[in-house]
């Protein structure tokens, strides 16, 4: 990432959902715009759109809120699903035995970066070009040093 980035970050921890099931999601999320990645969980019939829905417009609403970026400017940056505590619970089961039950939590992360216009890319890739024409010239005089030390060098 570069440094000049402004990265926004929304979390919501102990999710009653498995990490599993909320990572299908977010992979489906991870790349698109904003409105439509929003648009996508409306339509998706699972329990963990609704708060993979509610993290991404937090974090939308911080963007506005505190540092004034205009919601078209934002794009999904990465989307980490983490494992949160699990509850150990466990079932009756025939001659007195129990098996166990994992209640698993998740925690979810959603970061969000501004968008490059087109000024900062023609920058960036201007200052690209005059890097490599440098490195260029550097190896050309190193070969050409190179060249002279092998042909100095003792006769075998």
């Amino acid at each position: 990432m570069n440094n000049n980035k402004t990265i926004i970050k929304a979390e919501q921890k102990n999710i009653r959902i498995s990490p599993r099931k909320l990572n299908l999601l977010s992979k489906a999320v991870r790349k698109l715009a904003i409105d439509e990645a929003l648009d996508h969980l409306k339509f998706i019939n699972k329990r963990s759109s609704l708060v993979l829905g509610k993290t991404i417009k937090q974090a939308v609403a911080n963007a506005t809120n505190n540092l004034n970026i205009d919601k078209d400017n934002l794009k999904i940056s990465r989307i980490e699903v983490l494992v949160g505590p699990v509850f150990k619970r466990w079932q009756a089961v025939s001659r007195g035995r129990a098996h166990s039950i994992l209640k698993r939590t998740s925690h979810l992360r959603v970061f969000l970066e501004e968008k490059e216009t087109e000024k900062s890319t023609k920058k960036i890739k201007k200052t690209a070009k005059s890097k490599d024409k440098k490195t260029k010239k550097d190896n050309k005089v190193e070969k050409n040093i190179l060249k002279k030390g092998k042909k100095s060098g003792p006769k075998s």
